[in-house]
């Protein structure tokens, strides 16, 4: 897959760019809160229909002005999809597939599939088990249509059971009953799916990380689940009594979490910055090479400012991979151009350059 060009108009910084592409490697250079991220988080909101930094949409539209827009064309196969998002205050945003409209955002998802490594990522180590649940959705997300409309209505039921713990009057059980009915049917499917992912994404996320660190270090992942071994319906009903005092629900698959492992030991514990990263960035490369072969078509691949913090060694074994066959149309930035001609002069390849300097970007 590739995207040909993109233009935007007052996203974030950039009042306006329209922007043509190399077929493979494409290279944004800046000093820190220029813009190039911003770039980078535009393609990904045409893949995804969300900013990757902030959920609330009327925060990307350029201060002091109405309204902003992006629009991307892409090369998908054989064919050419022409994609449109545009945002104004007080208003729903649009998404459109050559010039249609979608009814449902969600119908969009998977369509264009994409991996961003970028900074951001840490939180997978650093912080709760929502940021790496939310990791493995996006992932099994962007190929299984199915596993994405049972994960909203399981958080809707979720939701709602959660409305009833909070409530100040007595509850009908009847009413427990059939989103707890609900948490358990769609929260199955889920647990199973995730299963699946994981068993299959274990060892390519070992390969990679094995291949950065020069093979020195041993990795893994374990995926924890109360669907796991117990009647998860019959947990709920257990817990009611505890979850009202709580006011929130305390079983399901939205407990589910991810242990990430160096040496045995928790990463968040144990790990060097240039481990917790080359971690990081084995978990998104091991994810690219799963939705290339779930789409049997490769994704695009948005690297922002991931070398810092990395040693020589390191940053060449992430530059052969990236350079290689298997890996199509690249996005990176770099606040260091000397740093970034050496990677080019690595990869052997010619790159488009573009310079961005307080949201102006030149080529």
């Amino acid at each position: 897959m590739q995207l040909t060009s993109l233009t935007i108009l007052n996203y974030k910084n950039i009042r306006e760019a329209d922007l043509v592409f190399s077929p493979k490697i494409n290279c944004f250079i800046g000093n820190n809160g220029m813009g190039k991220t911003n770039i980078l988080d535009a393609i990904y909101f045409l893949s995804f229909c969300k900013s990757h930094s902030n959920s609330i949409d009327s925060q990307n539209i350029l201060h002091n002005t109405e309204f902003c827009f992006i629009q991307g064309k892409y090369l998908v196969g054989e064919k050419t999809e022409d994609i449109y998002c545009g945002i104004k205050h007080r208003q729903k945003k649009q998404f459109k597939r050559n010039k249609k409209e979608y009814e449902r955002l969600s119908d969009h998802i998977g369509l264009l599939p994409l991996v961003l490594v970028s900074p951001d990522d840490s939180v997978l180590i650093s912080e709760g088990s929502d940021e790496r649940r939310k990791f493995v959705d996006g992932v099994i997300s962007q190929y299984n249509k199915t596993y994405l409309n049972q994960l909203l209505q399981y958080n809707n039921a979720l939701k709602q059971r959660n409305a009833l713990m909070k409530s100040e009057t007595p509850v009908d059980e009847s009413l427990l009953e059939i989103w707890e009915d609900q948490m358990a049917m769609f929260g199955s499917y889920i647990y199973e799916q995730r299963k699946q992912f994981i068993d299959e994404f274990i060892p390519v996320f070992q390969n990679f990380y094995s291949h950065i660190s020069g093979g020195n270090e041993l990795v893994s992942l374990i995926y924890h689940s109360q669907h796991e071994d117990q009647d998860i319906k019959a947990r709920m009903v257990a817990t009611r009594d505890r979850d009202r005092i709580l006011g929130y629900s305390t079983q399901g698959i939205h407990k589910d979490d991810l242990e990430m492992l160096l040496e045995g030991y928790p990463i968040k514990r144990v790990g060097s910055q240039g481990q917790n990263k080359t971690y990081l960035i084995s978990l998104k490369l091991a994810q690219f090479d799963f939705l290339k072969r779930t789409h049997k078509l490769s994704p695009l691949l948005l690297l922002d400012d991931i070398f810092d913090k990395l040693d020589s060694n390191r940053v060449k074994k992430i530059v052969e991979l990236v350079s290689g066959e298997t890996f199509g149309q690249i996005f990176i930035t770099d606040t260091n151009r000397e740093h970034l001609d050496l990677i080019l002069q690595q990869l052997g390849q010619e790159a488009t350059i573009f310079r961005v300097e307080n949201g102006e970007i030149s080529s």
